[in-house]
C-alpha cells in the first residue's frame, strides 16, 4: 500500500493535471512521490495515465527540459514506447545526479519487457552515467540502492556479452565495492573475445582492491592487446611507481612518448618520476585513475 507521501503526491498530481491545467506540474508531484517510495508502482501507474491522457501537452512541456523530474518521467515514457535503450540511459543520468534515491527500484527497470530488449551497449552507457558526478558509492547504503542495477547488469551481460560493453558495465560495481561482479563481467567478456577494454577493467578492479601486482599484470595484458595505446603505458607506469619501481615507471613513460610524443600528461609524468629519482621531490602526486572505456563505446 502507498505511504502517505505517495498518496498525497498522486492526489496533488491529479489536481494539477485536471484542474490546474499543468501536466508538467503534475509530473513534478509524481516524481516526488517516486522519490519517497521508488519501488511503489502507483506513481508510475499515474504517470502512465497522464501520458495516455495528456501526451501532446506533456511532450511540449518536457521538450528540452533537463530537470531531474523531466528526465525521470521521460525514462518511463520511453519505456512505455518500447525505447528501452534510451529509457535506460535516462535513468542512468538520474541515478548519477541523485544516487541517494534508489531509482533503479522502479518496477519497469526489472520488467521482463525491459530486460529482454535493452542492449548491452545502452546499459553500459547508462552505468557510466550513474558515475558522472563522482559520488562516493562504496558504502553499504549505496550498494543496497544500486542492487537493482547489479541485477540488470547480470541479466543483460549474460544475455548479450559484448566485451567492450561488459568492461564499461564493470565500472559501476567496482565503484560500489562489488568487486566480484566486476570480475565476473570481465570473465564473461573474455569468454567471447579478449580485448584491451576488458584487461583494463580487470586491472582497474585489482587496483581498487589494492592488489598492485595483479593490476600490473592486467595492464601488461592490455598493452599486449593494444601496444600503441599511450594511456596504457601511463597507467602501468603509475602502478609501478606505486610499487616503488620508479625506474621502470620512467621507462614506461618513455615508451608511451614514442606513440604520443606531444601528450602533455606523459611529459608531466616523466618530469615527476625523474624528480623523484633525483630526490628533488618528496613524492608522487596522487595516482591517476586507470583508463576506462569512454562513453562512446565501440559498437
Amino acid at each position: 500500500m502507498s505511504n502517505q507521501s505517495v498518496a498525497a503526491g498522486i492526489g496533488l498530481a491529479r489536481v494539477m493535471a485536471h484542474c490546474g491545467g499543468s501536466p508538467a506540474g503534475a509530473v513534478r508531484f509524481l516524481v516526488g512521490a517516486i522519490a519517497s517510495a521508488p519501488a511503489d508502482p502507483e506513481p508510475y501507474a499515474a504517470l502512465g495515465e497522464l501520458w495516455r491522457e495528456r501526451r501532446p501537452e506533456l511532450e511540449e512541456a518536457l521538450e528540452g527540459d533537463g530537470s531531474l523530474s523531466a528526465v525521470l518521467a521521460q525514462a518511463y515514457f520511453l519505456f512505455l514506447q518500447g525505447d528501452m535503450d534510451n529509457a535506460a540511459m535516462a535513468l542512468g543520468a538520474v541515478a548519477g545526479a541523485r544516487p541517494d534515491v534508489a531509482w533503479g527500484a522502479a518496477p519497469w527497470f526489472g520488467d521482463a519487457r525491459f530486460l529482454d530488449v535493452v542492449s548491452a551497449e545502452a546499459l553500459a552507457e547508462a552505468c557510466l552515467r550513474t558515475l558522472d558526478r563522482d559520488h562516493d558509492l562504496d558504502t553499504n547504503e549505496m550498494r543496497e540502492r544500486f542492487a537493482p542495477w547489479f541485477h540488470v547488469v547480470d541479466v543483460v551481460s549474460e544475455r548479450s556479452p559484448v566485451p567492450a560493453s561488459l568492461a564499461a558495465m564493470a565500472r559501476l560495481p567496482r565503484a560500489c565495492g562489488r568487486y566480484g561482479l566486476a570480475f565476473d563481467l570481465c570473465d564473461r567478456a573474455d569468454a567471447v573475445e579478449r580485448v584491451m577494454w576488458t584487461a583494463v577493467a580487470r586491472a582497474a578492479t585489482w587496483r581498487a582492491k589494492g592488489d598492485l601486482d595483479r593490476a600490473a599484470t592486467a595492464f601488461e595484458d592490455a598493452l599486449a592487446l593494444d601496444s600503441a595505446n599511450w594511456s596504457l603505458y601511463l597507467d602501468l607506469a603509475d602502478v609501478r611507481a606505486e610499487q616503488g619501481d620508479v625506474v621502470t615507471a620512467v621507462d614506461l613513460v618513455e615508451q608511451g612518448l614514442t606513440h604520443a610524443p606531444t601528450e602533455e600528461s606523459l611529459h608531466t609524468a616523466r618530469a615527476v618520476y625523474r624528480a623523484r629519482l633525483s630526490g628533488a621531490s618528496g613524492g608522487l602526486s596522487a595516482p591517476r585513475p586507470a583508463y576506462d572505456p569512454p562513453h562512446d563505446l565501440p559498437g
